[in-house]
């Protein structure tokens, strides 16, 4: 796979790229926290003004950029990046033509104990969406912010939302509280499988304690690319917990998380559920049998085995020709360009779907 660009050379590239393409991790992002005003009652706006919000998702080692952005995303008055829709429209609608793109916005609300004042700021999360990003721009699309660890708070923001169908998944963090399995979500999930709308995990949170099973790593790297512990938990936990047998329609999206752990994954649950099946007997299936019915992957990070044949491999045991849906992660420092993520040597179809049929049949757009 080539050099990921992130600027706005190489037309001969771009115009050699004939699929269309839907984009699933675009993080719009507030300039300030004071954007919300106008969505928050005068009691949270007071609250706001005396404690204010945690300051960052996973904040907990040092980034090796701000906000983790591309040097060049920052907008042209110097705001965050992913606050402006124009710039963003700039640099990544129109340069690359995205057909639709999925916005998730990272907010502080799981890291917010008063879960009050993180519904209330949820709510205003997700209506300044609407104002400010859908309405404005039609190819956009929008993930629900909720507090996952209410479920009632949660379910009624999805109740109130699931009349917009430009509200396309509910989204969570992948360190959360508890794991995700544990019916203290289930009233969540129960809702939103009332609405058709699938639940996205994606990377980042804080959780209860350290990122890893022996405490905190010391660098970014390490906190980089461990985040896959954190997915591979909740997995497990949804699957172990018994969440598919008694939410049979429910469809999760793992979002920059990777999936070269997945299968590996597969194979040490069933042969764990062999053994040991008596402890979880309301599962009735293989937990791979599960994964491969409920589970889908984006594809921004890519891992990228030395080999050609490695990766097609890997495809394969993912069954990425459904289940694989491309993403950029604009504007992260890793973003991944539409005609530089994927392999030349790939067949169309299966590209034709990673880039945009997958994520289509998904959210129904």
């Amino acid at each position: 796979m080539e050099e990921t660009k992130t600027f706005k050379g190489d037309e001969k590239e771009r115009t050699r790229r004939k699929f269309p393409v839907i984009d699933c991790d675009i993080h719009n992002t507030l300039s300030s926290e004071t954007v919300l005003y106008p969505y928050l009652s005068e009691r949270w706006r007071r609250h706001h003004q005396m404690l204010g919000a945690p300051d960052r998702v996973g904040g907990y080692v040092p980034r090796g950029m701000p906000y983790g952005a591309r040097y060049d995303a920052w907008t042209p008055s110097g705001n965050r990046p992913g606050s402006d829709l124009n710039f963003l429209q700039e640099q990544l609608l129109d340069l690359w033509d995205i057909e639709y793109g999925i916005l998730n916005c990272l907010t502080p609300v799981c890291e917010m104990p008063n879960l009050e004042y993180a519904a209330a700021f949820a709510r205003a999360v997700n209506d300044w969406q609407v104002d400010e990003w859908l309405d404005p721009d039609p190819r956009l699309r929008a993930s629900m912010i909720v507090v996952c660890d209410d479920s009632k708070f949660a379910s009624q923001e999805i109740n109130r939302l699931a009349k917009d169908s430009r509200f396309v998944q509910i989204l969570l963090l992948a360190r959360t509280m508890e794991p995700l399995g544990r019916r203290k979500y289930w009233e969540m999930y129960e809702t939103a499988v009332s609405h058709d709308l699938p639940i996205g995990i994606h990377f980042t949170g804080v959780g209860v304690g350290p990122i890893t099973a022996v405490g905190k790593p010391a660098h970014y790297i390490e906190d980089h690319t461990g985040m896959t512990q954190a997915f591979q938990t909740q997995v497990t936990s949804l699957v172990c917990e018994g969440v598919f047998e008694h939410f049979p329609t429910l469809k999760v999206a793992l979002i920059e998380g990777g999936f070269a752990w997945l299968p590996p994954l597969m194979w040490r649950l069933d042969r764990a559920w062999k053994k040991l099946r008596d402890e979880v007997p309301y599962l009735k299936r293989l937990p791979s049998e599960y994964i491969r019915d409920h589970f889908w992957m984006t594809t921004q990070p890519i891992e990228e085995p030395p080999k050609p044949e490695y990766f097609q491999q890997l495809l394969q045991h993912i069954n990425a020709d459904e289940r694989l849906m491309f993403a950029t992660d604009y504007p992260h420092w890793d973003f991944d360009s539409p005609d530089h993520t994927l392999p030349t040597n790939l067949p169309p179809k299966l590209k034709r779907n990673i880039m945009a049929e997958n994520a289509r049949a998904f959210y129904r757009l």
